[in-house]
C-alpha cells in the first residue's frame, strides 16, 4: 500500500492496495474530502498525490459540491468554479470584515 493512502480513512471497508480505477479514486477523495472538512487534514503525502494531473478527471467527476476542501482541490487542479451548495456559519457570513480578506 502507498504511504499515501491514509487506511483511517477506511472504517467500513479493507484498505485497499492501490487506487487504479476512476471509481476507486472518487472514492478516495470523498473519503478525504469529507474528514477535511471537519477539520482532519490530509498527510502532506496525500495531499501531494491528489494534487497530480492524474487525479483531474476524479476531481472533475467527484461533485463534491458542498464541500470546502473539494473546491479547494477543483482550484489545486485549474478546473472552473461550481456553486458551493454548503453553509456558511452565521461568524463568517455576517463578519463586515469578510470583504477585506
Amino acid at each position: 500500500m502507498p504511504s499515501w493512502i491514509d487506511g483511517s480513512l477506511y472504517p467500513d471497508v479493507e484498505v485497499p492496495e492501490s487506487l487504479d480505477t476512476i471509481e476507486e479514486k472518487i472514492d478516495f477523495l470523498v473519503r478525504v474530502c469529507g474528514a477535511w472538512d471537519f477539520g482532519i487534514l490530509p498527510e502532506p503525502e496525500t495531499a501531494a498525490e491528489i494534487r497530480k494531473p492524474e487525479w483531474q478527471q476524479a476531481v472533475e467527476e467527484t461533485r463534491m459540491l458542498s464541500s470546502v476542501a473539494y473546491h479547494l482541490l477543483r482550484f489545486w487542479h485549474g478546473l472552473s468554479k461550481l456553486p458551493y451548495l454548503g453553509t456558511f456559519p452565521p461568524e463568517i457570513r455576517d463578519d463586515p470584515n469578510l470583504n477585506f480578506v
